[in-house]
C-alpha cells in the first residue's frame, strides 16, 4: 500500500509539474530564439524517456532497485533548485480579462485541426514506444534465447538512435507558419514505424540490433518535432493548458498502452504485438501527409 500510495503521489505531482515545465520555456528566451529553445526542451524531455531505462537497468544491475529509486529521486533536487533560481517573464494576461479554463483550451484545440493532428501524433508515438520498454525482456528470452538482463542491451540500442537524433540542430522556425508540422515529421514517423517493424520481424539478433537505433532515431525526432509544433501553435496565455493536453497524450496514454501491450503479447506474442504498435505510427505518418499543412523545413 505504501508503494501504491507513493506511486499515486508521483503521478499527481507529474500531472501538475509537466505542463508547467513545458510552458515555462518560452518565457525564458526572446521570441527570435523560441523555436530553438522549444526544440531543445523537447529533445531533453524525450531523450530522458528513451535513455533513462538503460541507465536505470545499469544501476539496478550494479547497486539494486533501492539505489536506482534513490538516485532518481536525488536528480529532482537539482531540477527543483534550478526552478527556484529561474527568473521568467510573467505571461501577458488573457485577452478580455477573463481567466480561461481548461475547457476553453479544449474548445480552442478542437477548432484547430492542426493541433488535434499533432496531439494525436504525440499519443501515437508515445503508445508505440511501449513495446521497447515492456516487451524487450520477452524478446531477449523467448525470441533470441538470451538472459532477461539482455533487455538492457536492446533498449540501449534504441537509445543510441535517440542520442544521434538529439544531436541534430534545433532549427524549428518560431515565426514561419507556427503550429504546422514540418516535412521532417512524416519521415521521422516512417523511420520509427519501419524500425519497430524490422525489430519485430528480425530473424537474427544482429538485424534487431540494427533496427532498434533506426526506431530510436525516428522516435525522438518525431516526438520532438510534433511537440515543438504544438508549443509554437498556441498563444502564450494558452500554452500551459494546451501542454496539459499534451501531457495527457504523451504520459496519460502509457498505462493504457502497457495494458494493451501485455494483453496482446499473451495472445499473439511479442513479435505480433510490436507489429501492431508499429502500425499505429505508420498510420500517423499517413495522417500527417494527408491532413497536415507542412512547413518547408
Amino acid at each position: 500500500m505504501v508503494v501504491l500510495g507513493l506511486a499515486l503521489l508521483l503521478g499527481l505531482t507529474t500531472a501538475f509539474a509537466t505542463p508547467a515545465l513545458q510552458a515555462v520555456v518560452p518565457a525564458l528566451v526572446p521570441r527570435s530564439d523560441l523555436g530553438a529553445a522549444v526544440a531543445m526542451n523537447s529533445v531533453t524531455f524525450n531523450l530522458a524517456r528513451a535513455v533513462g531505462p538503460v541507465a536505470g537497468a545499469v544501476v539496478v544491475a550494479r547497486l539494486g532497485i533501492p539505489w536506482a529509486i534513490g538516485l532518481n529521486a536525488l536528480s529532482y533536487v537539482a531540477l527543483a533548485g534550478a526552478v527556484v533560481a529561474l527568473r521568467a517573464d510573467t505571461p501577458a494576461p488573457a485577452r478580455g480579462g477573463a481567466r480561461p479554463t481548461l475547457l476553453d483550451s479544449i474548445r480552442r484545440v478542437r477548432r484547430e485541426p492542426q493541433l488535434v493532428l499533432l496531439l494525436a501524433v504525440v499519443a501515437a508515438v508515445s503508445v508505440s514506444l511501449d513495446p521497447v520498454n515492456t516487451l524487450t525482456p520477452a524478446f531477449a528470452t523467448r525470441v533470441f534465447g538470451r538472459a532477461d538482463t539482455f533487455a538492457g542491451v536492446l533498449i540501449g540500442a534504441f537509445g543510441v538512435g535517440a542520442v544521434i537524433a538529439s544531436l541534430l540542430p534545433a532549427n524549428a522556425p518560431a515565426d514561419e507558419d507556427a503550429g504546422a508540422p514540418s516535412r521532417v515529421l512524416p519521415v521521422a514517423l516512417l523511420l520509427f514505424g519501419a524500425g519497430l517493424a524490422d525489430f519485430a520481424l528480425a530473424p537474427r539478433l544482429g538485424v534487431a540490433l540494427a533496427a532498434l537505433p533506426v526506431a530510436g532515431f525516428g522516435y525522438l525526432l518525431a516526438q520532438t518535432r510534433a511537440t515543438t509544433a504544438v508549443q509554437l501553435g498556441v498563444a502564450d496565455d494558452e500554452r500551459g493548458r494546451v501542454m496539459a493536453l499534451w501531457s495527457v497524450a504523451f504520459l496519460g496514454t502509457r498505462p493504457v498502452a502497457s495494458l494493451a501491450d501485455g494483453g496482446l503479447a499473451n495472445l499473439i506474442g511479442p513479435r505480433g504485438t510490436t507489429l501492431v504498435f508499429a502500425g499505429a505510427v505508420l498510420v500517423a505518418a499517413v495522417a500527417v501527409v494527408r491532413g497536415g499543412r507542412v512547413r518547408p523545413t
